[in-house]
């Protein structure tokens, strides 16, 4: 899966926050270009005063040394500027506006629309998810920021002095969501409580978060930095450890005593709508219903079923598809012995399918990518792998992240699959081909739309078997297993959250259906339990993507090119899907 940054928009510091529908009137002689152009430069701006993080990870300064501030007031400012934003936008005649703004304008409309339809759930009452949450995101700041000067580390050592306040607020936060109800399950917290332990350490160099002190650039004297480490042993000693050991007790001694014993979304207040319109937002589809989607789920694990058993008749195993998966679970020829030989693994795939890329692509980016581990603070229920995206502002590339932890769970039959999702032609290459958009709103070179970017990623992985990367047929089990593990969120996410699904109920149907280790079928339900309706979004999108395909292949026969329509699909940055069909109809009637 990728990763989503932080963030909204900012009117500017001149102005600051408190926005109101009258900030917001149209000048009566201003051309609708010049309004919408001036609507994408505050709402920018807006989201990067509220989204400190998100402005480090874009690369915007003027806000190193803050953090988000997170109470219910400022939720509720939040929902306020959404709404003034959405209405300044219905004053704009699109209609007037040149193709390229049109579909700005559309994706803002999406943005704010959800965000105004989400925000009266409140759901930041539950801060975290299964694998992350805010008491992690700030480990992606500290690879985020460019620790370049003296000054870098000071305005970095100012915004480790300002988390405890921030944890503090979402403590506040989940407290309320305590007395509310609105919490997430008690079944799967004992797995949570990990990422929580993990930021808690006796020794502060130890904490991920001292990492920037422990190298500095040579342009900062051996005096500077001597200071400058001193100062930061002593945030992390006497300020960040103590904030996170008050959560970690807060997490234990109040939270999970009373948490709800329900599990799915449906059983939350208003959990039924909740529910619904988490789907359309993940989906990126109106007339998307938890009934349609768990009857196409069925329809399409049947059909990924009888894939799976040609390929195991390939193999000539002479047993039953039970039988087929434990061999697979616990044959040694299918592990690594050490994390170094699982990294070398996806390395070496990455770089075999970088080499295969320019037959199916006609633009590649210039940005690089490396392989990473897992944080062991919170490999132990974090999912397989994820694409951490480079930042703007940052002196990295991008990351693909593969869990080192607990060997035994992490079958190389799966890596080539995960490495085609995650890394290329998967998620790395569309996020860095949307950070090089040119005369396109900053919003969209970061927008996300989870149908079309987790899509893109399983889509990556079936062209993986045009691209030759699957050796085996062990390699090709591993990729229809993970097909059948997104066609299983379909049943499951659904199942969970609105036809009352237990939590064995759904790892007993995870494990029965794919080659994932056990330890994967408990961390990917415990995830779609906590995240309700995020699971929806690669197999809608996927299914979309191949259609359109075989469409522009039909209606173009001999003239259909792979590459030219690759490059269409991901040229426009992130897309909700209906806008995908558009944009793809348009192809084809250029390409005629």
């Amino acid at each position: 899966m990728g990763v989503k940054m932080f963030g909204v928009t900012n009117l500017g510091k001149a102005i600051g926050v408190a926005v109101s529908a009258a900030a917001f009137s149209l000048s009566a002689y201003a051309a609708p270009a010049d309004d919408l152009d001036a609507l994408f430069d505050d709402y920018w701006s807006n989201e990067m005063e509220e989204f400190p993080f998100n402005a480090t990870y874009s690369g915007v300064s003027g806000f190193e040394r803050d953090v988000p501030s997170v109470a219910p007031a400022d939720q509720a400012r939040r929902r306020a500027e959404a709404e003034a934003f959405l209405a300044r936008l219905n004053a704009i005649n699109v209609n007037a506006l040149d193709p390229d703004q049109q579909v700005s304008a559309q994706l803002l409309a999406f943005i704010l629309k959800h965000d105004v339809a989400l925000s009266v759930f409140d759901s930041w009452r539950i801060p975290f998810l299964a694998d992350t949450g805010f008491h992690t995101d700030f480990g992606y700041i500290v690879g985020s920021t460019a620790f370049r000067t003296a000054k870098d580390y000071d305005d970095y050592l100012a915004r480790l002095s300002a988390m405890p306040d921030y944890i503090d607020q979402n403590i506040e936060n989940m407290r309320q969501g305590l007395r509310d109800g609105f919490t997430q399950p008690k079944e799967i917290l004992p797995f949570i409580i990990p990422s929580f332990e993990g930021q808690v350490k006796d020794n502060p160099e130890d904490h991920p978060f001292y990492a920037p002190f422990t190298q500095f650039p040579a342009n900062i004297s051996a005096s500077e930095q001597k200071a400058l480490r001193a100062k930061g042993r002593a945030v992390v000693q006497s300020q960040i450890i103590p904030a996170y050991q008050k959560l970690l007790d807060f997490m234990t001694e109040e939270y999970v005593p009373g948490a709800r014993d329900s599990l799915g979304a449906y059983d939350l207040p208003n959990g039924e709508a909740y529910y619904a319109a988490l789907v359309r937002y993940y989906t990126t589809l109106d007339d998307a219903t938890p009934e349609k989607i768990h009857k196409l789920g069925l329809k399409e694990v049947a059909r990924i079923r009888k894939e799976m058993d040609a390929v195991i008749k390939q193999t000539g195993f002479k047993g039953s598809f039970k039988e087929f998966i434990e061999f697979l679970r616990t044959d040694e020829q299918f592990y690594a012995k050490t994390p170094e030989a699982l990294l070398e693994r996806a390395a070496w795939l990455s770089k075999d399918i970088d080499g295969r890329l320019p037959a199916y692509f006609g633009k590649l980016p210039r940005q690089p990518y490396s392989v990473e581990p897992v944080p062991e603070e919170i490999a132990a229920n974090y999912t397989t792998g994820r694409y951490v995206g480079a930042p703007a502002g940052g002196d990295r590339g991008g990351q693909y992240w593969v869990n080192t932890y607990a060997l035994d769970k992490r079958p190389l039959y799966a890596l080539p699959a995960l490495t085609l999702h995650e890394a290329v032609p998967g998620h790395h290459l569309q996020s860095a081909l949307a950070l090089e958009l040119e005369d396109t709103p900053e919003f969209r070179k970061q927008f996300y739309p989870h149908a079309f970017g987790e899509g893109w990623g399983l889509y990556s992985e079936k062209l993986g078997v045009e691209m030759g990367i699957y050796q085996t047929p062990y390699d090709d089990f591993g990729r229809l297993s993970y097909e059948m593990w997104r066609a299983c969120r379909l049943v499951i996410d659904t199942g969970i959250h609105a036809k009352g699904w237990t939590r064995e109920q759904a790892i007993d149907y995870l494990a029965s259906n794919t080659a994932l280790s056990l330890h994967n079928v408990q961390t990917e339900v415990d995830r779609y339990i906590a995240w309700p309706g995020q699971a929806l979004a690669y197999k809608m999108g996927e299914l979309t993507l191949w259609e359109l395909r075989e469409k522009a292949e039909q209606e173009l026969g001999d003239d259909f090119d792979i590459r030219a329509f690759h490059d269409a699909v991901l040229s426009g940055g992130g897309l909700p899907l209906e806008m995908l069909r558009v944009r793809i109809d348009q192809f084809i009637d250029d390409e005629k």
